[in-house]
């Protein structure tokens, strides 16, 4: 418990070294609360004197006597504590026994140096003789960092004993006394309902009996003339000035000087920093200030005000609770603006959305001051991160009949960016954006261009392209008309991210011209935007050599300006690019950790939650996968942006094909694929259409699957999206494979193998290794396919094709064409190069990471590669090894997988699956399927 023990304990060891050793007196000093008597007990034990006699001595509980007047043996130790409460003749007794220390012998004596007789004589005002040989020390205790205290609470409330903020309270509130902290942890524990963790549950826990006890004893103990000058530090409810104190007090400067000092000698108060005075520990002052009469109490917080409004610089908030407590709510409301204004103007937004928060939901503010606040509430809310409560503040007060239009209409428009950019509810945002913005166009023309501007964010479902290019004609009239930079400013983020967003050819110039040089904090924050949207918008298009400047400059500016949503949103465009560019090492965890991070907006994390799932995908973690897909219900994913919900409907069509229910993948291509082409934007369709394809062309829809694939294509014209076209490439190839099985063509198949490796050239330029690999894959199960179907079927293949369409899966559903055939008979230099091409792949999906495509590809490479010489026929023994094949099994069982879905994944029957999973829990001693991933 005591962090310094051990050097006490062998300052005292000094004692007992050798029989020639002289003898020691140890000074333990700290204040109330610090462990004296915890650390004497420590030191009772001291394992170096193993046959000394231990004595206590416990001043003021009268058992000095006995021990001044017992014979002493040798050795001894003397444990002293309390010496502070020691009487004059008690104090003559203990100094006689010290004096009289002999070699072999110590003493421990311990003391609170705020309540001593004589300020720094902890043995009283006459002097002490010390022995010449006595080796005289002093050991002063410390309160407890905040890793101290973190651990404390970590052993009192379990696992991690609250978050970082809640211990960090805990830590200023307590002052690191240990005896409070241990007290305030009691409280904590046992109150209901039960802690979840937080600070704001930590500041109202309130103070423990022994704290409050302590500080009211020693309040109470001054004279009442006194008194003021203590309650004066409760109010101010932190370390002061003697000069504040006494102002707040109204004691005047004389009176004021000598009820300080006082204080101080009675330990009501103390000094934490030189020249400033308050409570040792901190959560003293509200036991004290409950004590203070009401009056008396609202007197001494109006002066309070006063006093801190004269600091520099003003601490608004402080200053308006001190209105707030004094009865003066315009005061208070004043200062609640100031307040927020200042954090605003700092990049505080978090502080002042939580303060404004607080202030309108209180009963009885006048219309004025809400019309005033709440625009400020709602300003900071659009460019901070928490919005859940703010949202429902704002909805409430838009409702308000008294409001002016100008102010309702201002209201409304932040209301519908955050249901939009921060809560994902897009079609509420939508509504209520096109309702501000009609209101706005009659009274504000720049809060009108503000509206439009966001109804030109081309992300939200619904609205067509078209629609948006519609708004932006308007906004940036409106933007014009007003005059106002920075709204000009705004319109232009805004108008970049929908040219970028389906490759507008001018789209690079106009990020060219976001005016990134500017001085103005406003102008600044909607750069940052525009740098950061075109930075997504890269992503998505496959720029990714240019995404690392973009985002490094957006977030610098963003960082400057005070825009912490710019700054997120950032990083989710960064886990984006870090999961297509094949940067997977440690991906899992930086998305994990950024969804934590803003645990209070899900949607913020949208891109983490999906890429998170896509990683499971590739893992073969299917039940993780779709969980993190769908957001893991935090909202629904009908609400995910568009080019984000694709990338997800995508990931969740693969792996419904995997599972080998084709109708079902079917019908989700078609809703997906219904709500790209109804935006317009395609090149968001690269991430949707190979999988779509896939799902119509074996569902049979030959004919669906042929119109995404013409509609992909006219939608992209000439766009410059090298993702969308790579992906174009792919779906093709997956048409080609499809129909060329269909109709039991080996040439057919041997085209779509060229343009599979079409496309993964063109994931190789990017690069986007991952969806190298998975069309090379494909590309080398065709050629595979192709003499697996000219051999079983002849000339024209038909019979094989038959029984390969039924389960053919492109690009890593689970399922292959080359089945279990035979040793190929075609162009064996062929065939030997697509072999080449799935070890390469094979290697290529277990150095990223792919655990399920890796086993994919080895399953489909066993069923093709020759034996190799020297191996003696049959069956290899592995005796009580797995096999390769029931690793395979294992691997993917343990990941969640079912039976048929293995059986899919590695071209074998489910009574085969079955009897690998047996062998691989018998071998390993597993003793469920889960158990397996810890044995393998």
């Amino acid at each position: 418990m005591i962090a310094t023990c051990g050097s006490a304990r062998r300052s005292l060891a000094r004692a007992f070294a050798d029989p020639d050793a002289g003898p020691v007196l140890l000074y333990v000093e700290g204040a109330a609360g610090l462990g004296k008597t915890h650390l004497l007990s420590e030191l009772a034990g001291l394992p170096e004197a193993p046959d000394a006699a231990r004595l206590w001595w416990r001043c003021g509980a009268g058992d000095g006597q006995q021990v001044a007047d017992e014979p002493w043996g040798k050795p001894a130790l003397l444990l002293v504590d309390d010496v502070h409460r020691a009487d004059e003749d008690e104090l003559r007794r203990l100094r006689r026994v010290l004096e009289g220390l002999e070699p072999g012998s110590a003493a421990a004596v311990a003391y609170r140096p705020e309540e001593l007789r004589v300020p720094g004589l902890p043995l009283g005002g006459s002097a002490m003789a010390y022995p010449f040989r006595l080796t005289v020390l002093t050991h002063r205790l410390a309160p407890w960092d905040e890793e101290r205290v973190r651990r404390a609470a970590a052993d009192v409330l379990g696992e991690s004993g609250g978050t970082a903020e809640a211990v960090g309270t805990l830590h200023e509130r307590t002052g690191g006394v240990p005896r409070a902290v241990v007290d305030l942890l009691a409280l904590l524990r046992e109150q209901r309902p039960a802690f979840t963790g937080t600070a704001a549950e930590v500041a109202a826990a309130g103070v423990p009996t022994r704290l409050a006890e302590l500080v009211l004893s020693r309040t109470y103990a001054l004279s009442p003339a006194h008194r003021p000058l203590v309650w004066a530090a409760a109010v101010l409810d932190g370390p002061a000035a003697r000069d504040e104190l006494i102002a707040v007090s109204g004691l005047g400067t004389v009176p004021g000087s000598d009820a300080l000092l006082r204080a101080l000698e009675s330990a009501a108060l103390a000094e934490p920093g030189e020249g400033r005075y308050g409570f040792a520990v901190p959560l003293a002052a509200a036991a004290v200030r409950d004590t203070v009469p009401g009056p008396v109490r609202q007197d001494l917080h109006r002066r309070a005000a006063g006093v801190l409004s004269r600091r520099q610089p003003v601490a608004w908030t402080a200053v308006g609770e001190h209105h707030r407590a004094a009865g003066a709510d315009r005061r208070w409301l004043r200062a609640v603006e100031k307040a927020a204004e200042s954090a605003a103007a700092s990049g505080r937004h978090q502080e002042a959305i939580v303060l404004l928060e607080r202030t309108l939901a209180a009963p009885g503010i006048p219309p004025q001051a809400r019309a005033r606040l709440a625009p400020l509430l709602a300003r900071n809310a659009v460019t901070g991160l928490r919005s859940d409560q703010t949202v429902e503040v704002l909805a409430q007060i838009v409702q308000d009949a008294d409001l002016p239009p100008a102010v309702r209409g201002e209201l409304r428009l932040d209301l519908g960016l955050m249901l939009s950019n921060q809560m994902g509810r897009f079609a509420d945002g939508w509504r209520v954006l096109e309702i501000a913005a009609a209101e706005l166009r009659e009274v504000r023309s720049v809060l009108a261009a503000r509206a439009m501007a966001a109804l030109v964010t081309p992300y939200w479902p619904g609205a067509s392209l078209d629609v948006h290019r519609g708004w932006l004609i308007k906004a940036v009239a409106a933007a014009d008309d007003s005059g106002d930079e920075a709204m000009r400013t705004a319109v232009l983020a805004n108008q970049v991210g929908l040219a970028m967003s389906w490759a507008d050819p001018e789209a690079w110039d106009l990020v060219e011209r976001l005016p990134v040089q500017s001085t103005d904090p406003a102008c600044v924050r909607q750069a940052a935007r525009g740098l950061c949207n075109a930075a997504d918008s890269a992503v998505w298009l496959g720029f990714y050599r240019r995404v690392d400047g973009l985002l490094a400059e957006g977030r610098e500016l963003a960082t400057r300006s005070g825009a912490p949503y710019t700054e997120h949103s950032a990083s989710g465009t960064r886990l984006l690019q870090e999961w297509w560019t094949g940067q997977w090492l440690g991906l899992a965890r930086r998305c994990e950790e950024f969804i934590a991070d803003t645990a209070d907006m899900p949607f913020l994390a949208s891109d983490a939650y999906v890429v998170r799932g896509l990683l499971a995908v590739a893992q073969g973690d299917w039940g993780e996968a779709r969980s993190w897909l769908s957001q893991r219900g935090t909202f629904g994913t009908e609400n995910l942006p568009v080019p984000l919900g694709a990338t997800a409907a995508g990931a969740v069509i693969r792996l419904t094909l995997a599972r080998q229910e084709v109708a079902n993948a079917a019908e989700q291509a078609r809703a997906a694929w219904t709500v790209v082409a109804e935006k317009g934007v395609w090149p968001w369709a690269a991430e949707l259409a190979p999988w779509a394809v896939e799902a119509l062309a074996r569902a049979g829809d030959t004919t669906g699957a042929q119109a995404m694939v013409r509609d992909f294509a006219q939608g992209l014209g000439a766009a410059d999206a090298p993702a969308a076209r790579a992906a174009l490439v792919w779906s093709r190839a997956v048409l080609a494979e499809n129909e060329a099985l269909a109709q039991g063509k080996p040439s057919g198949l041997l085209a779509a193998a060229e343009a599979y490796r079409k496309a993964a050239a063109a994931y190789a330029e990017l690069p986007r290794p991952y969806s190298q690999a998975l069309t090379t894959e494909c590309a080398g199960r065709c050629v595979l396919a192709a003499d697996a179907v000219g051999e079983a079927g002849g000339a024209d293949g038909t019979q094989a094709a038959e029984g390969a369409a039924d389960g053919a899966g492109a690009h890593g559903s689970g399922a292959s064409a080359a089945g279990g055939a035979a040793a190929p008979v075609g162009d064996r230099a062929s065939t030997a190069s697509a072999i080449a091409e799935l070890e390469s792949c094979a290697q290529h999906f277990t150095d990223l990471g792919a655990v399920w495509d890796a086993t994919r590809a080895r399953a489909l490479l066993r069923t093709r590669q020759p034996a190799k010489k020297g191996r003696p026929p049959g069956r290899p023994s592995h005796s009580d090894q797995l096999s390769p094949r029931e690793a395979e099994v294992a691997q993917l069982a343990s990941s969640g997988l079912t039976n048929r879905e293995i059986a899919a994944t590695l071209h074998l029957s489910p009574r085969t699956v079955e009897q690998h999973i047996a062998g691989a829990m018998r071998k390993t001693g597993a003793l469920s399927r889960r158990d397996l991933v810890h044995r393998l």
